[in-house]
């Protein structure tokens, strides 16, 4: 195994890390605009480091602009859908969770 391979494997766990806390968050936080956030900053992270760890794997600078450009149509995605999403919720009502 190379310095590489272990970096790249690395880095691909730590962005499954991510992703499991998103998931946990989006799954046990009290309210629709805590869920968002938890979801939308960890999917984020977990999606750059995967991005990352792939990019060290690619043989060409093409096959990284494109993991590149994915990760940023996937950012302006995921902020746009949960600005949306939160919009909707404050139109409907939906108090934030206090304690």
């Amino acid at each position: 195994m190379t310095p590489a391979d272990f970096l790249s494997a690395v880095l691909l766990i730590l962005g499954g890390v991510f992703f499991l806390a998103g998931t946990l968050g989006l799954l046990r936080f009290p309210d629709v605009y805590t869920r968002l956030h938890a979801l939308t900053k960890a999917d984020n992270v977990g999606l750059g480091l995967v991005v990352i760890g792939l990019a060290i794997q690619v043989e060409t600078w093409a096959m990284v602009g494109k993991l590149l450009l994915i990760w940023v149509l996937v950012l302006i995605a995921g902020a746009s859908v949960g600005y949306l999403i939160a919009k909707r919720a404050l139109q409907r009502g939906v108090r934030p969770w206090k304690r």
